[in-house]
């Protein structure tokens, strides 16, 4: 498979995901459980955690080994850098969460339903940037990041955006709009991560040594999303232990696939 073809492979895997979640519309009879929200929060955490740990700042720290700053500089600059990002689009971007009645950013008129995309929009950033750049890493010839490994990165976000995918959609349709509106509306905050992937491969392309920091800066980014949203929601109410269980769940199986695979 040439280098071409296992980039656009790696970059629309994640989307097939959401995709595939999003669907889940069609086929739902009642309303998400609680439990069951709690358990693919906690499941898309732990994927997130260890891809950042294994796939982002592990290669990070490897690649700044090889410079005169010391190795663990670039990816401390970068994932600092990655958290005060997402903290300023946070801040600046008007989004809803599922679970809260009171919008977060900047005061909008935006509807309901579109401040709900607008916040799964800005999770999903991150994890088209972590795509992007370790593809950018592969290409760069660096031994560090296998063909493999950034599939693997990129399958594991796929399996990941498979609940959320549903998360985003399901609701919708319990607030009164039409499955297949809510199928695109979940397919659309997908597709940032496509376009974040591009943007960031293209920008890593062009400065090739900025990649400990940007890869480090991805890992940020999926971070603060992590413990900013998914972690306090999947904890919420009573018998949270569901939330933690699946954050294990999910750490061990990206944790696996980047080792195996890597």
């Amino acid at each position: 498979m040439s280098d071409t073809l296992t980039i656009l492979l790696g970059i629309f895997i994640p989307l097939v995901g959401t995709t595939l979640g999003s669907a889940a519309v069609f086929f739902q009879k009642k309303e998400m459980s609680m439990t069951a929200r709690r358990a693919l929060l906690g499941f898309a955490s732990g994927v997130m955690i260890a891809a950042s740990v294994w796939s982002l700042l592990i290669p990070a720290i490897e690649m700044s080994g090889k410079g005169s700053l010391p190795e663990w500089l670039p990816p401390l600059i970068g994932f600092l850098a990655g958290i005060g990002f997402l903290l300023l689009l946070d801040i600046a971007i008007p989004h809803l969460h599922a679970d809260a009645d009171k919008p977060e950013g900047t005061q909008s008129n935006a509807g309901r339903s579109l401040m709900l995309v607008l916040a799964v929009a800005l999770h999903n950033l991150p994890e088209g940037m972590a795509v992007g750049v370790v593809f950018a890493g592969m290409l760069s010839g660096d031994t560090v990041i296998s063909t493999a490994g950034a599939l693997a990165l990129s399958i594991g976000i796929a399996l990941q955006n498979l609940p959320e995918g549903a998360i985003i959609s399901m609701p919708l349709v319990g607030s009164g709009i039409s499955r297949t509106r809510a199928f695109v509306y979940g397919f659309m905050s997908g597709v940032v991560e496509p376009a974040g992937a591009i943007l960031t491969l293209l920008l890593t392309s062009i400065i090739t040594s900025a990649l400990p920091y940007i890869l480090a800066f991805a890992a940020g980014a999926m971070i603060y999303v992590v413990v900013e949203e998914l972690i306090p929601q999947a904890q919420t109410g009573e018998h949270s232990n569901i939330g933690t269980i699946s954050t294990a769940l999910g750490f061990s199986l990206m944790m696996v696939l980047d080792v195996a695979l890597g």
